[in-house]
């Protein structure tokens, strides 16, 4: 745990801090200028001067900017990091006038500074820039952690995610990890052919899933709204709209419900969707892309998440939902025609059913808990019961099922995929179907069907494959991260009572 400073004496260090401001102030110095005219980056330095040996120096001029993260020597030697790395600043009274080595007192770590002068290579091997001249960026007010025991409060770590970054430098790379990531999806999709859209985070009807949504009023409009919890139904209605054949949606949902480390009320999803082709064409596409992403943005197809290797080498396998209940229960639900038969076989095995709960469901609370955590290695679980399904196609070989697969790695729910239901009769029928279930089960949730969907289904929509992926779940796999919380920028905490 990090060593917390006692509010009394972060007072101190702050009014300290305040008055080296002022003594700034004081000479002239404007401890929040405009601009500065940076030359180059510490990791461009490093590489530039890979092969300058020890002792060796160059005369060309550069200009750096960055964070103090430490002092030594009365502010001799300084260690400057900005976002690409951390150079070492040599500040002497030999090199530099002498009211700016009297400024150098006033400097603390945490100051964001400029300094300009020449490279050179210490006796010990140090890259360090020789400088002639410095100019304070930005006084900080507030003391950074203690070096030694730096920031390692989870808590804290969430709430004050600028502190952590500035700390952390592994938290940085995962969220540079994240935003390469997501760009190289972006990149995957649109060289074959995908457009990129954009549909309403504000609608007036939650739908798309069988998600509780937060609600919102417009007052204008004098109408209650909700805020996204799926772009599915508008991203379909450009389809029918023949706006393109393939198009994606890289975007952010919001679901009104639990949070854990798999969790955030606030999420971002890929949804894609591509004419003439079926779920089939959608789990080539997921394991091709996913695959390629890794190789691309960790240089391998193997990873390790939390000490487990796991190979993204395509193809991956598949294997029915009810083939992979039977394989770790040695329980066949194909083979029980009515719920309670189902019902029956899964309080068997300790899994709890409640009264009411379809053939369909009670297989999927099953496989929730007696297969989902064998699932470690990629794999496609396909044909998913219809009950559970209301937005997929039915089976071609089994009415009770719909063509439906979601792809697991290391247990979790990576990609949920269809081929798109397109009967505007049977989506009417199933949309009914599922808001009188939400009546039976849940009254809070708002049940409504979207009629303006169905009418554009009904001008007609041709078949097609869909595709969810869920970016956060992704970037914690290919990132190592232990929670969602650790790959989103600001996760959804409950405030503290002090206000922070």
């Amino acid at each position: 745990m990090t060593q917390k400073t006692p509010q009394s004496s972060l007072d101190t260090l702050r009014n300290t801090r305040i008055q080296k401001l002022n003594d700034l102030l004081d000479v002239g110095v404007n401890p929040y200028p405009y601009t500065f005219d940076r030359t180059a980056c510490a990791a461009e330095l490093h590489e530039k001067y890979e092969e300058l040996p020890s002792g060796g120096e160059d005369s060309k001029s550069f200009s750096v900017a960055g964070r103090i993260m430490a002092m030594r020597n009365n502010g001799m030697f300084i260690d400057l990091a900005d976002s690409s790395g951390k150079i070492q600043l040599f500040i002497h009274k030999d090199n530099v006038e002498e009211e700016k080595i009297k400024q150098l007192k006033l400097l603390d770590v945490g100051d964001i500074i400029g300094a300009y002068g020449t490279v050179r290579r210490t006796p010990r091997g140090e890259l360090s820039i020789r400088v002639n001249n410095f100019k304070i960026l930005s006084k900080s007010l507030l003391p950074l952690p203690e070096k030694w025991h730096g920031l390692t409060d989870t808590e804290t770590r969430y709430r004050q995610r600028y502190l952590d970054m500035i700390m952390n430098p592994e938290a940085r790379e995962t969220f540079l990890k994240r935003s390469r990531i997501i760009s190289e999806i972006r990149d995957y999709l649109i060289q074959r052919g995908f457009l990129e859209v954009e549909t309403p985070m504000l609608q007036s009807i939650a739908g798309g899933a069988s998600a509780r949504p937060f609600i919102t009023y417009h007052n204008t409009l004098d109408m209650q709204m909700y805020l996204r919890i799926a772009p599915e139904l508008y991203l379909k209605r450009l389809l029918v709209g023949g706006l393109s054949e393939k198009i994606f949606e890289i975007n952010r949902n919001f679901r009104n419900e639990g949070i854990s480390p798999k969790h955030n009320p606030e999420f971002t999803m890929l949804e894609l969707y591509q004419a003439f082709v079926d779920y089939n064409e959608m789990m080539v596409l997921t394991e091709n892309m996913i695959s390629t992403i890794a190789q691309k943005v960790l240089g391998a197809m193997e990873i390790e998440y939390q000490g487990v290797k796991i190979n993204l080498t395509p193809p991956w396998q598949r294997i029915t939902m009810i083939g992979a209940v039977k394989k770790y229960t040695d329980i066949d639900f194909g083979e029980f025609l009515s719920a309670p038969e189902a019902a029956e076989e899964a309080k068997k095995i300790g899994v709890m059913i409640e009264e009411g709960d379809s053939w369909g469901l009670i297989i999927d609370k099953v496989f929730e808990a007696k297969v989902e955590p064998h699932l470690i290695q990629p794999v496609h679980i396909i044909d998913y019961p219809r009950e559970i399904s209301p937005l997929a196609k039915p089976h071609r070989d089994d009415s009770r099922l719909v063509e439906r697969f979601e792809t697991r790695v290391n247990g979790w729910e990576i990609a949920n995929a269809f081929s798109e239901l397109t009967d505007p009769i049977d989506q009417r029928r199933r949309f009914e179907q599922q808001v009188e279930t939400k009546k039976e089960t849940d009254f809070e949730t708002p049940n409504e069907v979207d009629e303006d969907f169905l009418k554009a289904l009904e001008y007609g929509m041709p078949p097609a494959g869909g595709l969810g992926i869920g970016i956060d779940r992704l970037i914690m796999l290919l990132t190592g991260s232990a929670s969602i919380r650790d790959v989103i920028s600001f996760p959804t905490l409950k405030p503290r009572q002090d206000g922070q």
